[in-house]
């Protein structure tokens, strides 16, 4: 069976794939990606290839370049690698599945194929170990995210019995607002020693009473100092300072939702943030426009956000 170097849990950043104006990826500053990410927000796990890194809209060579450049440049400076190799075509993600282990990667997830959809529990496992069996050392994930795939079938549902037809299965990437299907999965598999990683950034600490393990998320990249004082509170059970974190996080992702948030929204944040150039999103999404990059500044800067991650001991008058 797998068995990651140490399990994966905390925060795991949703990967943005920098690119150029003209739409090419930028392979360059990845590098300054990962120190960006370990040196400034306290991240030191992601999740490469998926929905924030636009994955699907990247051809089968470039996802094979992109994971080779975050597999390398994140040696001995990041503890988890994950490689998403999710496709419509079973042999394509097969054929991405072996090269996350070729490469040295610490583990796989695969998204349900959405276009031809498996239509129960029992189609969908098949295609998840079909795709699992191609790296058969490597830790595997399911990303559960019903809104983009349609797929409707529970977590908790496909969770049941899972590791018997999938033995190198170690976790979830839940990534719905379904409260009830995600206790239920913790509920139901407290003897197994599985990752829950909640993919709701907004909803984390509640995810984190019910019992979720980690967080894969989009903002990571950018507020996750922020969320990792959160996860901190939260550990030592001072509950009323966790609190104040979510909510404090929740300001800004509601007020950039109001705008119309999504992976272009998020690579002019990055960018703004982070000072590292992500370009623009690859057709058929638009890059933001300059009107929400500058309101996202300002209530970024609103929320010291801006600021936050070069100041020690910020306490969380910050948020007021």
């Amino acid at each position: 069976m797998a068995s990651p170097k140490k399990k994966l849990q905390g925060l795991v950043a949703a990967t943005i794939t920098p690119m150029t104006e003209n739409g090419e990826i930028n392979f360059s500053v990845i590098g300054q990606y990962v120190d960006y990410l370990v040196k400034e927000q306290g991240v030191k796990n992601v999740f490469v290839n998926g929905t924030t890194g636009e994955g699907l809209s990247l051809s089968i060579s470039e996802r094979r370049r992109v994971a080779e450049e975050w597999v390398t440049k994140g040696r001995n400076k990041l503890d988890q690698v994950v490689i998403h190799v999710g496709a419509l075509s079973l042999k394509e993600s097969q054929e991405l599945a072996q090269h996350a282990a070729e490469i040295g990667a610490d583990g796989i997830a695969v998204i349900a194929p959405f276009f031809l959809k498996p239509w129960n529990k029992d189609v969908l496992i098949n295609f998840l170990k079909e795709v699992a069996a191609a790296a058969p050392a490597l830790p595997f994930y399911y990303y559960h995210i019903p809104a983009l795939t349609g797929i409707k079938i529970r977590a908790e549902e496909l969770l049941d019995g899972i590791q018997d037809k999938i033995p190198t299965f170690q976790g979830l990437k839940f990534s719905d607002t379904d409260l009830l299907d995600f206790g239920q999965c913790v509920d139901q598999n407290r003897q197994r020693q599985f990752a829950f990683l909640f993919g709701v950034d907004e909803q984390l600490l509640s995810a984190l009473v019910m019992g979720a393990t980690g967080a894969v998320g989009s903002t990571y990249n950018y507020l996750g100092k922020k969320t990792n004082q959160m996860l901190e509170a939260f550990e030592q059970k001072d509950f009323s300072v966790a609190l104040n974190y979510q909510f404090c996080i929740q300001r800004f992702i509601n007020f950039v939702v109001k705008l119309g948030f999504g992976v272009s929204q998020t690579k002019a944040i990055m960018t703004l943030v982070s000072g590292i150039p992500m370009g623009p999103p690859r057709l058929p999404l638009q890059k933001a426009s300059r009107e929400f990059t500058d309101n996202a500044e300002a209530k970024l800067k609103s929320l010291n956000f801006l600021s936050f991650t070069s100041l020690k001991d910020r306490n969380l008058e910050a948020c007021s």
